[in-house]
Order: structure tokens, then sequence, then C-alpha cells
């Protein structure tokens, strides 16, 4: 991380997706990052649809997720 990082986030989903599986992928993301960059994992649901979001310090302009 350097100075002019900034905050990114990727957000997992599914109506159809386990909440192990949702947490599978955004952990296995959260680990290829670092424990460096990561900021935090959060979730939530609606009907039955779940989410995972994994923030996270990036650089501007890159594409990690």
């Amino acid at each position: 991380m350097n100075r002019n990082s900034v905050v990114k986030f990727v957000v997992f989903r599914g109506i159809m997706t386990s909440w192990p599986e949702l947490f599978r992928q955004a952990s296995e993301f959260a680990t290829r990052l670092g424990r460096d960059r990561l900021i935090t994992i959060a979730h939530s649901e609606d009907q039955q649809d779940g989410v995972v979001a994994v923030w996270y310090w990036g650089d501007p302009g890159s594409v990690d997720g």
C-alpha cells in the first residue's frame, strides 16, 4: 500500500449461492490480497439474497477483482 492508495471493494452475491460458498469466495479473494491490503469483510441478507463485500486498499485505476 502506498500513500496514493484508494479504498476499493469486491461484492460476492447470489440468491442461489449458499452462505458457505459466498464466504469461501470472499475469503479466497481476501487471502490473495494479503492482510496489509485488507480493510474488512462485511455481509448482509435481504429476501434470501446474500451479499458479502470485501473492502481493501488498492491503487487508483487498478482492477483487482
